[in-house]
C-alpha cells in the first residue's frame, strides 16, 4: 500500500505537499471516489487513481531540468490570470512536450535564476521539505548598505509576521552604485522570505537572483535557458534524497519504540 500523495509524486503529477492541496481540494478520485484525505493508502498496481478525470501512472523516465528563470514568469504549472508560466519556456523543446514537470519549490514572479524542473515527486519532496534543510543561495541587491548590526541580526534571524526566521549565512559581496550586493544562504522556503527579511532590516530589495539550490550552481546559463542535469549533479541530489529517506526512516523506528 501507498500514500495518495506519493503515488500522486512517483507518478509526476506535483510535488507531495502539492498532491496534498490537490487532494484536500477534491480534484482526485480513487476508483471513481473522491477522496479528500491525503493520508489515503492505495494499491498502486489494482487502484485506478484520476486527477481532474485523467488517468494516471507512474512515468517510465525521469527528467531533471535546470532552468533560468527570468523575470516576468510564474513558478507554477497553470496560472488563472493567464500569466506565462516557467513551464512555457522549456515546453517549447519537442523532446519535452509530452512530459509532466513541475517546478521544484518557488520563485517569485520578479526573481530570477535557478529553478529546477522534474517529474521526480520523492526527489521534489526531499529538496523542499523545510525539515530537511537544503540551503538555497541568493545574490541580493539591496538599497543603500547593510551595517554590521543588520546582518548581524540576518544571521540570528529575523521576527517576522509568521515567526523567527531560522539563522542565514549572509554577506556583502559587492557594490553597485552605491548599494550592496549580498550574498544570502537559507534553507526555509516562505514566501517572499528573503524580500520581506531584508525589508525588516531597513534595506529592500532591487534586485533578487537565486545562484544555487544544494549541490546545483546556475554558473553562466543565460536568463530563459535550460538543460539537463548532468550525471555528476544527479548523483549529488540522489545522495542528499537517500539521506533523508534514511533519516525520516530511522525517525519512524524511533517513534514506533
Amino acid at each position: 500500500m501507498e500514500r495518495l500523495q506519493k503515488f500522486m509524486a512517483r507518478c509526476g503529477v506535483a510535488s507531495r505537499r502539492q498532491a496534498e492541496k490537490m487532494i484536500i481540494a477534491g480534484r482526485v478520485s480513487v476508483n471513481s471516489r473522491v477522496v479528500l484525505e491525503p493520508g489515503h493508502k492505495i494499491d498502486p498496481e489494482n487502484d485506478q487513481v484520476l486527477v481532474d478525470g485523467r488517468h494516471i501512472r507512474p512515468e517510465a523516465e525521469k527528467v531533471y531540468i535546470l532552468l533560468h528563470k527570468p523575470e516576468g514568469y510564474v513558478t507554477t504549472v497553470h496560472d488563472p490570470q493567464g500569466r506565462p508560466t516557467v513551464l512555457d519556456l522549456v515546453n517549447r523543446a519537442p523532446q519535452l512536450q509530452w512530459i509532466r514537470l513541475f517546478p521544484v519549490g518557488r520563485l517569485d514572479y520578479n526573481t530570477t535564476g535557478l529553478l529546477l524542473l522534474t517529474n521526480d515527486g520523492g526527489l521534489a519532496y526531499a529538496l523542499t521539505h523545510p525539515r530537511y534543510q537544503v540551503e538555497k543561495t541568493y545574490e541580493v541587491l539591496v538599497k543603500g548598505v547593510p551595517s554590521s548590526d543588520a546582518l548581524t541580526a540576518l544571521r540570528k534571524g529575523i521576527l517576522l509576521e509568521d515567526g523567527l526566521t531560522a539563522p542565514a549565512k549572509v554577506d556583502i559581496f559587492a557594490f553597485k552604485a552605491g548599494n550592496a550586493i549580498l550574498r544570502l544562504v537559507i534553507h526555509e522556503g516562505r514566501k517572499r522570505q528573503v524580500r520581506r527579511m531584508c525589508q525588516a532590516i531597513g534595506h529592500p530589495v532591487l534586485a533578487l537572483q537565486r545562484i544555487a539550490l544544494g549541490p546545483l550552481k546556475l554558473g553562466c546559463l543565460e536568463p530563459g535557458a535550460f538543460r539537463r542535469l548532468s550525471g555528476e549533479e544527479l548523483r549529488l541530489l540522489k545522495s542528499i534524497e537517500s539521506q533523508i529517506v534514511k533519516k525520516g526512516e530511522a525517525d519512524a523506528a524511533g517513534k514506533e519504540r
